[in-house]
């Protein structure tokens, strides 16, 4: 009888460490505020709301484990993204928003925790191929505080949108 407990404890515990790990959580955001000045300039920079706000993320994210950071490669998202990259240590990863959340971004993230920052047409795109059904619209052009955070567990997919100011 105690074999058979400690297989299944032995057994119990294998699962649940094995379950945990794949655990994927996917959080995404529109690059900070840009600089409008020129309209037609179609690579702006953070304008200074938006380099507050970038500065803003890093702080949000402080104590939350990222493994990878993802950016388009903007000025604006790359700039997003650089404050709360170096904070982690980590290198920013460039993505082509035209191949979101394909084979290969699936299994480099796989059991990850992971920042992706996009633009107002990509993100809720992004959040909507990564659950696997059309559950959030485009964005408002001014809206730089949503956070998309996105878990995988299993076969288990959750999200939500919350407000970061």
């Amino acid at each position: 009888m105690k074999k058979y407990i400690l297989a299944f404890g032995l057994i119990f515990s294998l699962l649940t460490s094995c379950s945990s790990k794949e655990t994927t959580t996917y959080y995404l955001i529109r690059h900070a505020e840009k600089d409008r000045i020129e309209s037609t300039n179609k690579n702006p920079d953070l304008n200074e709301n938006g380099l507050k706000r970038a500065e803003k993320w890093a702080e949000y994210f402080e104590n939350i484990d990222l493994d990878a950071v993802y950016s388009t490669n903007y000025n604006r998202t790359q700039q997003t993204a650089k404050p709360t990259a170096k904070s982690k240590n980590l290198n920013i990863i460039s993505y082509n928003p035209g191949k979101m959340y394909d084979s290969i971004f699936k299994a480099n993230t796989i059991g990850k925790s992971v920042l992706i920052v996009g633009h107002s047409n990509t993100t809720p795109v992004f959040a909507n191929k990564i659950l696997g059904e059309k559950k959030y619209e485009s964005m408002n052009d001014n809206d730089n505080a949503s956070l998309f955070i996105v878990t995988i567990a299993g076969s288990n997919k959750t999200s939500k949108v919350i407000k970061v100011n």
